[in-house]
């Protein structure tokens, strides 16, 4: 991949207690150098079915064309809100990534424990119409693509993670930003706040 290259990692923050209602989306556009180079905002709904729209109105309010890959953290955060990656591909015209960091055997089981009738007939339609995952090579990591192979894939994955890191940068990136944005619309004051990159909350990496 060329120093200049670049992707967009897309990132959830879900707000701590038991109801939480709206998510914090964020967008990290970062060139394979580790360049930042952009950042996108925007919202869904905990437990909905709008992750995809969010995800689609993050690279469509960035409006850059140079952006060569989209990857998205896990594939169904926010409690269940499932990324239908083959519509955001279908509609932003870019190969896209969904990266997860712990081994699974599926959300089906936790999809039929949470929801039930046409709501879990929905899930389950966009889930199960999804690319199967892979591992990536020499990573803690697995990855599911539509718009490149198994293996482009895994480069990529592998490109965009710093030597030592556990996660591509543009996620890393992202993951941030959701948190600071989340931090900010949760304080609702001009108080600034500082959000540092340590803080691990699988909840937004779901499927993992």
């Amino acid at each position: 991949m060329k120093a200049g290259a670049r992707a967009l990692g897309m990132a959830v923050s879900t707000p701590p207690g038991e109801t939480p209602t709206a998510a914090t989306v964020a967008g990290a556009l970062v060139r394979a150098d580790r360049t930042f180079d952009g950042l996108a905002f925007s919202t869904c709904t905990v437990g909905a079915t709008d992750y995809t729209d969010s995800v689609i109105h993050c690279v469509e309010s960035l409006d850059r064309e140079d952006v060569q890959y989209l990857l998205a953290a896990g594939i169904a955060p926010a409690w269940f809100n499932v990324l239908d990656l083959l519509r955001v591909h279908e509609s932003v015209g870019r190969p896209v990534l969904s990266v997860s960091f712990e081994a699974s055997t599926g959300l089906e089981t936790a999809l039929r424990e949470q929801f039930s009738g046409d709501a879990l007939a929905e899930r389950l339609a966009i889930y199960e119409r999804q690319p199967s995952r892979v591992p990536v090579e020499g990573m803690d990591a697995w990855v599911r693509a539509v718009g490149v192979d198994d293996n482009e894939a895994a480069d990529v994955v592998r490109e965009l993670t710093p030597e030592g890191g556990r996660r591509p940068e543009p996620l890393r990136v992202a993951r941030i930003a959701a948190r600071a944005g989340r931090s900010l619309r949760d304080d609702g004051s001009s108080v600034s706040r500082g959000v540092g990159g340590s803080h691990d909350d699988r909840r937004d990496d779901r499927e993992t």
